[in-house]
């Protein structure tokens, strides 16, 4: 039906004739001559409609925006002065033979040059969403990159190798998606939060390089950077140690974002502890294009009269410092609008000094309600380990130390890019690492993994996971890229013996492990070589390449923060009969007679 794509035809292409298919992007009739656009996924190009061609010129008349047409014309050169130097055919255009209406096309529920669509309006009318060029330009955007993925991996020896979909329900941090068996009553499938415990199996199978780009499922609370099913890039690998798989994993990011982007991004990647980016920026994914750090004055605080510092500073708290350069000019109504931010993150207030002559460290100096309850030895302190200057602006944070970290470290990116304390540099990725191994839940008093349980600890903290649990670091890592976690893993746990050790530490008893990880632990037995590897994004990747503000603008159906589908207006009800082939029946709301008689 065709010769050529619409967006590619170029002076190349001068006088032959030529078969076009696509869509009518837009029709204007100038005084007797009809233009057309002609879209398709390549672009577009200028087709002229002659009236010396009755028949042709009379289909052309009738054709409207998104009617999808054929065409066939003789390719020529545009008149000097209305060339387009943003196309690929814009130094061409085609003049009409014949054109045939392929299908009419209702009048679509907005233009699709149209500004300020409201996100539920994009995904209930997905289809004509995705038709506009910047989507057309994500979703190719998304697939160069994961095949720049499959061929560096391709490349060093790794194995696609699919896991299944239908699994078992296994703790790994967030709600799983169950899905009820309908040949066993009462039981459930789990859809995969990751495929870890698979790609496990198959390292102790022998397959030592294995990789899959995947979907991953997580029934958890939603915002800009997740969706209840996302796709991983995931990989596994044997004999190598934490250095070897992360400096593998960083020449294939560099890989992806030259083939995909043309993009250098820096060489090496920097490291960091996770103590260092949580006491420097309050994040274990720190924004290193924010110059603007956080600095810790919990000793220096501890015995002053301002209980808002000296409790937390005393009692296991944190209290931290954020030193704004030439910060003083914030208005007092900039400052109120920070102090209402902090507090979508659980802060109670949001403390501040102005400094207007760093050497009187007192009220003559400093501007702000607290400094009358700080002596003038923790003032002249805190000016000094925050490098304070005349003009500088000082946030304080002071609480739990999970509430300052998130606190402060939302607010120094927010301002970071608001008043534009940034390096310049466009990409910043940085390698985190020395993770905790654990965490303790105060709920249910008790340790829990930081990552997933079959994490591997350091060498040298082996002996504390009885003795000391919160002190033992894992061999984790994470790579964070301007502000976002793009992947994470850890080298795993090979040895069944090591793994009971673990398991006693979450107090995950014997029978426990048996029932939910059995098949792990029999595996581990029968010569499970040392193994590690990591999993990618792939979402976040390409929203950080393409600079979307979502990454539901590079996902073609996405769901909702609310986990819907307005396309297709899912999740929605079944039938009766369904449920009653599952041994499913809902629980239906009873009134009672007190519910009666107030509703009458």
């Amino acid at each position: 039906m065709r010769t050529h794509y619409c967006g590619v035809v170029s002076d190349a292409d001068l006088d032959k004739t030529v078969s076009l298919c696509g869509w009518v992007h837009r029709r204007r009739d100038h005084g007797g001559v009809i233009f057309i656009d002609l879209r398709d996924r390549e672009g577009l190009v200028q087709v002229v409609c002659d009236p010396d061609r009755p028949e042709m010129f009379r289909t052309a008349e009738s054709v409207r925006n998104e009617f999808v047409i054929r065409i066939s014309g003789r390719v020529r050169r545009r008149p000097s002065g209305t060339e387009n130097p943003n196309l690929i055919s814009g130094q061409v255009e085609v003049l009409c033979l014949d054109i045939e209406v392929l299908n009419p096309s209702a009048t679509p529920p907005f233009q699709l040059d149209e500004d300020n669509l409201s996100e539920n309006v994009r995904l209930t009318h997905r289809v004509i969403d995705l038709r506009r060029p910047q989507m057309q330009k994500n979703l190719r955007l998304r697939y160069r990159v994961a095949m720049a993925f499959r061929r560096f991996l391709d490349s060093q020896g790794f194995i696609d190798i699919e896991t299944p979909m239908l699994t078992k329900s296994t703790p790994e941090g967030a709600r799983d998606y169950l899905v009820p068996s309908r040949v066993h009553p009462g039981q459930f499938f789990a859809l995969p939060q990751s495929p870890q415990l698979f790609k496990q199996l198959l390292m102790v199978a022998g397959f030592d390089r294995y990789y899959q780009i995947t979907k991953c499922f997580r029934d958890e609370d939603l915002r800009a950077d997740r969706q209840p099913e996302f796709t991983q890039i995931d990989l596994e690998t044997s004999f190598l140690n934490e250095g070897e798989i992360t400096a593998l994993v960083e020449e294939m990011v560099r890989s992806v974002f030259r083939e995909s982007i043309q993009t250098e991004l820096p060489e090496p990647f920097p490291r960091m502890s996770y103590a260092e980016a949580m006491r420097r920026y309050g994040s274990d994914k720190p924004d290193l294009r924010v110059t603007i750090e956080l600095t810790e004055v919990t000793d220096l605080v501890q015995d002053v009269a301002f209980k808002v510092f000296s409790g937390p500073a005393t009692s296991g708290g944190r209290v931290a410092a954020m030193r704004i350069p030439g910060g003083a000019s914030l208005t007092r109504g900039e400052i109120d609008d920070y102090t209402r931010f902090v507090g979508i993150y659980g802060a109670k207030g949001l403390a501040y000094i102005k400094v207007n002559d760093r050497d009187q460290p007192n009220e003559s100096g400093l501007q702000s309600p607290i400094v009358k309850n700080l002596h003038e030895q923790a003032l002249r302190a805190i000016l000094e380990r925050t490098g304070a200057e005349n003009g500088d602006l000082i946030f304080f944070g002071a609480d739990k130390a999970k509430v300052v970290n998130d606190a402060l470290g939302a607010l120094r990116v927010k301002i970071g890019h608001e008043k534009g304390y940034l390096t310049g540099a466009p990409w910043a990725p940085v390698w985190i690492m020395d993770f905790p191994m654990f965490e303790y839940d105060e709920e249910d008093k008790r340790w829990t993994a930081c990552h997933h349980p079959f994490t591997s600890p350091k060498d040298e903290h082996i002996d504390l996971l009885e003795s000391d649990p919160g002190a033992c670091l894992a061999k984790a890592y994470d790579l964070a890229l301007n502000g976002w976690e793009i992947g994470g893993g850890s080298v795993r746990i090979h040895r069944a013996d090591m793994q009971s050790k673990v398991f006693r530490a979450l107090n995950i008893g014997e029978e426990e492990a048996r029932t939910k990880f059995g098949f792990l632990l029999d595996a581990l037995q029968y010569g499970a070589p040392p193994h590690g590897g990591l999993a990618f994004g792939l979402d976040r990747i390409v929203t950080l390449m393409t600079g979307a503000e979502s990454i539901r603008d590079v996902i073609a159906f996405p769901k909702t923060q609310r986990a819907q589908c307005l396309l297709t207006d899912a999740p929605g009800e079944v039938d009766e009969r369904q449920l009653r082939e599952l041994h499913i029946r809902l629980r239906q709301k009873v009134e009672t007679k007190v519910e009666v008689e107030r509703s009458n």
